[in-house]
């Protein structure tokens, strides 16, 4: 009995800890990497069914760049987080989700990331786009999902998230995004 408990600890803190490899081909490109704490949102434009998401847009809001897949365990279990987040902070808050594609690296079909979004009631943007791979360079070459970038209301990076991340610690540091 013991043994199980040891060994299901075990394979949580593991979970917790690693998040899931992306399995996506590895390019390092000099001329897009940067270091996280310094630089500015990029300005980046990103797909949603034929609706565009633009950065400038979202100026004055803090931002959560989220990088996922949809058969990722971590990045399902904290759904129900953002969710609530989305909802608490909603005139001053943002999330913008990147799916990162099937395990074999290739875009999911639209209509599963529309049934995705209706089965979680996923109240953010998610983008299924092949751009979303261009971002996952320029953020640094997001390798392990989940990944995330906090962005305070001047579009600086203030945090970066690898792994499940329990909610109290992203509302702490959204709260600080903001300035309460």
């Amino acid at each position: 009995m013991q043994f199980k408990k040891l060994t299901f600890l075990l394979i949580l803190i593991i979970l917790v800890v690693t998040g899931c490899d992306s399995k996506k081909e590895t390019v390092v490109k000099e001329q897009t990497k940067f270091q996280i704490s310094s630089q500015l949102a990029p300005q980046l434009t990103l797909e949603k069914n034929d609706i565009g998401i633009d950065f400038k847009e979202l100026k004055g809001k803090v931002i959560l760049l989220n990088f996922f897949a949809t058969w990722c365990p971590p990045c399902k279990a904290e759904i129900p987080h953002l969710i609530r987040l989305k909802d608490k902070y909603k005139d001053s808050f943002e999330i913008v989700a990147l799916n990162m594609g099937e395990e074999n690296g290739t875009l999911s079909p639209q209509e599963k990331i529309d049934a995705f979004v209706n089965d979680y009631m996923i109240n953010y943007h998610v983008s299924n786009s092949k751009e979303n791979f261009k971002i996952s360079d320029i953020m640094g070459n997001v390798r392990i999902i989940p990944t995330m970038f906090l962005f305070d209301t001047t579009g600086k990076i203030v945090q970066k998230y690898v792994g499940i991340v329990p909610e109290e610690m992203m509302e702490t540091d959204i709260k600080k995004a903001l300035g309460i």
